[in-house]
């Protein structure tokens, strides 16, 4: 491998800064490519083109004497380093988190020395955000209010060094931004059951975006009918118990009468004992249907005077 003085030198300027240009960002998707440029148009046989990543503190990538060479970055990089033998020019393929970072250009010719630097930024692709109904919300937004609320909430897993907000329309209503590691995010939002405006959820960093409608119909409709007619409510409940209470009733005549049947192919032993277990059934059967009416009567009052 061939290194001069010349290379030498420029190299300990580039990394303590001196004479440095401007440092030019790039960002990019993970799973991308990205492509560092020196904005060459031709290599001479003489010129020497060497790429460094300053963060790993390695050369990664080099042509001289219109030979390319790729050095011990094959251990990190592994074979998503492309150089162009044309331009110098470095490509990163599949590019990863971890590929985040500075990286710098020397260009060596007979006609002077200098050299670029790239601050490449890898961010992580955004997920789909999920629009869900707070279950527990299924009420009035204030016992002093009369205009019923619908909560929603919208949530991704798993992100980082992003904003979510949402979006009446064209108008931002509220917006929350993370830049930790791979945690969850969620924006609450609430809205009347009758809303007829246009809401979006919507998850962005730098350089992309995902939107999420809300369907208001689809997510507050159920709890929207329970909520504007809250008698529903004690009809459901009441019904429910009709059903058990008459099911009951049923099972009690059903076994009352195959005792009278039995009665009939029994002796007179037997006639006593039997009477009495049918007179007991009996006041059962009368018991259970009193309590049934009783509920019927205190479940009209209840509601129906609300």
């Amino acid at each position: 491998m061939h290194v001069g003085l010349s290379t030498f030198v420029v190299f300990l300027d580039c990394v303590f800064g001196v004479g440095a240009d401007e440092v030019k960002s790039v960002s990019v998707t993970e799973g991308d490519s990205v492509t560092l440029h020196t904005h060459l148009t031709d290599i001479q046989t003489q010129d020497q083109i060497l790429w460094q990543c300053v963060n790993r503190g390695t050369r990664i990538a080099e042509i001289y004497k219109k030979r390319n060479n790729v050095f011990d970055s094959k251990v990190i990089f592994g074979d998503r380093l492309k150089l162009d033998s044309q331009t110098g020019s470095l490509t990163i393929t599949n590019i990863i988190i971890t590929d985040s970072g500075l990286y710098q250009l020397h260009i060596i010719r007979n006609t002077g020395t200098s050299y670029k630097r790239f601050n490449v930024t890898v961010y992580a692709r955004l997920p789909v955000p999920v629009i869900t109904r707070n279950s527990s919300q299924c009420s009035s937004s204030s016992e002093r209010s009369s205009v019923s609320k619908c909560v929603l909430l919208c949530s991704v897993m798993n992100v980082t060094h992003v904003s979510l907000s949402w979006y009446k329309g064209k108008s931002l209503l509220s917006s929350i931004s993370v830049s930790d590691l791979n945690i969850r995010l969620s924006l609450p939002l609430e809205v009347e059951y009758q809303d007829t405006n246009t809401y979006r959820c919507v998850i962005n960093n730098p350089i992309t975006n995902h939107t999420q409608h809300l369907h208001i119909n689809e997510l507050c409709g159920s709890c929207s009918a329970l909520v504007q007619n809250p008698h529903l409510v004690g009809i459901t409940v009441f019904l429910v118990m009709l059903v058990v209470a008459t099911a009951a009733v049923g099972v009690m005549c059903l076994l009352y009468n195959r005792k009278t049947r039995h009665m009939r192919h029994v002796g007179k032993y037997f006639q006593t004992n039997d009477e009495d277990e049918i007179h007991y059934a009996d006041t059962e059967i009368h018991n259970l249907v009193h309590a049934v009416m009783r509920f019927h009567h205190g479940w009209n009052e209840t509601f129906l005077k609300t």
